[in-house]
């Protein structure tokens, strides 16, 4: 079940709005949010979003908020599944979003979504998440189909294990530790 977090969006139209988290989760704090938002300016603007290991749905929410299209929000875990509709009937978003219950890894194996190709993709799986099933999943999504030119990836590990290895072909843009947590910005060709 999920629990108040203390967790808001940060701007945008839907600023200042309360999320709920699911128990056992680390959602991306505020700060980190601002710093991711803030690094990628607006060039997900109109563009589809694709939130991998989506926990409270918190960042695909705040991309929304700040003028992305639409979204697709995956997770496996039937506690995520309830913090983020209830998150996404709070914002009223579900006109703009929806929510997948599965693992991150068997939906990248099927074909790309209606919503692909995506301009933003975020992943933040559990920091327990080793380096080749991260690097499997990063495969996945870099299969024909599944980004626009030019596409944003957003990954957050556990700052000890690293940046991610990345696909061939795309470029690390921007990476910054925030205590135990490091995000990295991948852009594709």
């Amino acid at each position: 079940m999920a629990r108040p977090a203390g967790l808001r969006v940060v701007a945008g139209e839907l600023g200042g709005l309360r999320l709920v988290a699911p128990r056992d989760t680390r959602p991306t704090t505020e700060r980190v949010r601002e710093a991711v938002f803030s690094a990628l300016g607006d060039r997900f603007v109109g563009e589809s979003v694709l939130d991998l290991f989506a926990g409270s749905g918190a960042m695909a929410i705040e991309a929304l908020s700040r003028g992305a299209a639409r979204a697709v929000l995956v997770d496996r875990e039937p506690a995520a599944m309830a913090a983020i509709r209830k998150n996404l009937v709070t914002t009223r978003l579900l006109n703009r979003a929806r929510s997948v219950r599965r693992p991150a890894r068997a939906f990248l194996q099927a074909h790309a979504p209606r919503e692909a190709p995506f301009g933003l993709v975020l992943c933040d799986p559990p920091y327990d998440l080793g380096t080749r099933p991260l690097r499997a999943v990063l495969e996945l999504l870099a299969r024909p189909g599944w980004l626009s030119a030019g596409a944003a990836i957003v990954v957050e590990r556990r700052e000890k294990i690293g940046a991610p290895e990345l696909p061939g072909g795309w470029v690390s843009s921007w990476q910054r530790s925030y205590g135990d947590t490091l995000i990295v910005i991948a852009s594709t060709p």
